[in-house]
């Protein structure tokens, strides 16, 4: 299976092209500080970014658990965040941060798990290039599908994608829809309109 590069609202099946079903998957999230230009970055530097990749697990449409740079670990421990990066990369294109998830171990009342993206520091995406999620296959490292936040805009959040059970196995949707909010809990709102 090659990666997918997934457009806004895309759908992939997170079942294998043999017929086994996933185990245990990474949300990759990379990124890196665009440029400034002008009198500003003579006077402020290249400027750091943090952005905070973020889970919200989903019972029935409500929230059950989450999973973010202030609580890496799932009750359950089926959803771990590696950590927070607080200025992203060099553009190099691996991972900033990551967040694995267990399917066979997310509870059977979770149905569905919400992938988001703000900005801790307050800039927009404008101020962002090379900004990329991810999922990995982690048994395998095989990217599985790419979503790339492309053109930047006047916003400081995204929601990114979400996982959610169809049957005996998992789907992957990517949203890609923008908001705005410094943590995750600023964007519940926004993430309700996507359940």
């Amino acid at each position: 299976m090659t990666s997918v590069n997934l457009t806004k609202g895309q759908q992939i099946s997170l079942s294998k092209a043999d017929g086994t079903t996933l185990r245990s998957v990474r949300m990759g999230l990379g990124w890196q500080a665009a440029p400034r230009k002008g009198f500003l970055a003579k006077l402020t530097g290249g400027g750091e970014i943090d952005l905070d990749a973020s889970a919200v697990l989903f019972a029935a449409g409500q929230p059950v658990d989450f999973v973010f740079f202030q609580h890496l670990t799932s009750k359950d421990g089926s959803v771990r965040h590696t950590g927070d990066n607080l200025v992203g990369g060099a553009g190099q294109g691996g991972d900033d941060e990551a967040i694995l998830v267990d399917l066979a171990r997310v509870p059977a009342h979770v149905d569905q798990i919400v992938f988001t993206v703000n900005s801790f520091t307050g800039q927009t995406f404008t101020e962002v290039q090379n900004a990329f999620c991810r999922l990995i296959d982690e048994t395998t490292g095989q990217e599985l599908a790419r979503y790339t936040l492309t053109g930047g805009g006047n916003h400081t959040a995204q929601i990114m994608a979400k996982v959610q059970r169809t049957g005996p196995g998992w789907q992957m949707k990517a949203i890609g829809e923008p908001a705005a909010g410094r943590t995750f809990q600023d964007l519940m709102p926004a993430i309700a309109e996507h359940l």
